[in-house]
């Protein structure tokens, strides 16, 4: 099938909420190996992110059932981030989001995986870190992938590694430097940007106090 075949069939199969066949789809464009569209980008996070959520969903609500965090790896298809994805692109936009949708992940497998199982948590920890570093290199401190990777830095902090401080922290300083530049934004980032610095705050507000409500994340 020819790739704008295939793109169709994923935006068909996402109006359908037929995630797993978005995936599908998604997965034969990646392998064709040339640089994603920033289009065919996002259609790819779409159809991970959904399809993720659900089981994500269900292994959250079927606590007592022992789960397969190495199965569970091998459903997510990380290796396609690695494989094609991250290793392959030259845009490093295109870098910061691709390190940061296998930080997602592996933050993912981290939630179910046994408390002595550490791969899951070094692996989400190593790829944040790699596209944080990145980011802040290539990036402005208002753009909407830069402050979505540091929303979801600062989740993997507070809740994976339990560390309130490392997580306010993070939050604090993309939020002074955000708030610093936001004047500058123009029309096509200024929502997304916005909205994300707004629960950027809402975090820290949260952490702070610590009442125990489920933190946001991008």
């Amino acid at each position: 099938m020819e790739r704008a075949d295939l793109v169709l069939k994923a935006k068909l199969a996402e109006q359908a909420e037929r995630y797993d066949d978005m995936v599908a789809c998604m997965k034969e464009v990646t392998k064709a190996g040339q640089e994603l569209s920033n289009e065919e980008r996002n259609l790819l996070s779409v159809a991970y992110k959904n399809v993720v959520g659900t089981r994500r969903l269900a292994w959250r609500v079927i606590s007592n059932i022992e789960s397969n965090p190495e199965e569970s790896g091998k459903k997510l298809e990380v290796d396609l981030l690695s494989t094609y994805l991250i290793k392959n692109t030259t845009n490093q936009e295109n870098k910061v989001f691709y390190l940061k949708m296998k930080g997602d992940y592996f933050r993912y497998l981290a939630e179910v995986a046994p408390k002595d199982d550490k791969c899951a948590i070094s692996d989400s920890q190593q790829a944040y870190q790699d596209a944080f570093e990145l980011s802040k290199k290539e990036m402005p401190a208002t753009h909407p992938i830069h402050l979505g990777l540091a929303l979801n830095f600062s989740v993997f902090y507070y809740e994976i590694l339990c560390s309130p401080q490392k997580a306010c922290d993070l939050a604090k300083e993309v939020l002074e430097k955000a708030t610093a530049e936001v004047s500058s934004l123009n029309d096509e980032s200024f929502k997304d940007s916005t909205i994300i610095i707004q629960l950027l705050r809402d975090n820290l507000s949260l952490w702070t106090s610590d009442n125990g409500e489920e933190s946001q994340q991008s």
